[in-house]
């Protein structure tokens, strides 16, 4: 039997909106989840995820069965961010440091019930350290680091959504990692 994701992507190919309805609601938080972190800003988020249900909704007669439908739909957002940031221009960066929040979502600023306020404060004050390092990681590197250990996608997932050979994806996993603990040695 096919996975959920398959069958409503074949009757939403025949045009029932409910089923594409269903797709919008699985994907939209993950989706913008991921476009938040590699973008650094909630509007581009939110109009990265816009942009990818569009795609999906006018190719979904291009979306092979025989393949996960997760990795199609991120391959789509993945692609948008990518793009987006390589339009960016160096000023434009500066700028989206000047959020208050930088590289925090959401949940990341969510207090837990078993956390100190001290805690919460290291912890925040961590997050946002190690957030913007990321944000600071060219983009072959970035979208990976951001794939692997924010989506948690594992090397052949990431491999699929990038359709690159997992070899590579290894390589830079390795090489954003090597780039992000000199960038936070001496501030962790």
């Amino acid at each position: 039997m096919k996975p959920l994701e398959t069958r409503l992507a074949r009757l939403a190919r025949k045009g029932d909106q409910r089923a594409f309805a269903e797709i919008v609601d699985i994907y939209k938080d993950k989706l913008f989840h991921l476009a938040y972190r590699m973008t650094g800003n909630r509007q581009e988020a939110e109009d990265v995820v816009q942009e990818a249900f569009l795609r999906v909704y006018k190719n979904l007669d291009r979306y092979d069965e025989n393949h996960k439908f997760s990795t199609w739909i991120y391959r789509i957002a993945t692609n948008l961010c990518i793009d987006r940031l390589r339009q960016r221009r160096a000023v434009y960066s500066l700028d989206a440091e000047s959020s208050d929040h930088e590289g925090l979502d959401g949940y990341a600023m969510m207090p837990s019930d078993d956390k100190t306020p001290e805690t919460e404060l290291l912890l925040s004050e961590t997050q946002k350290l190690i957030h913007e390092a990321i944000a600071t990681l060219p983009v072959k590197y970035k979208s990976i680091m951001i794939l692997r250990y924010l989506q948690d996608m594992s090397l052949q997932e990431i491999s699929d959504v990038l359709e690159i050979p997992v070899t590579t994806v290894k390589t830079r996993v390795h090489r954003g990692r090597e780039f992000l603990r000199k960038k936070l040695e001496h501030k962790l």
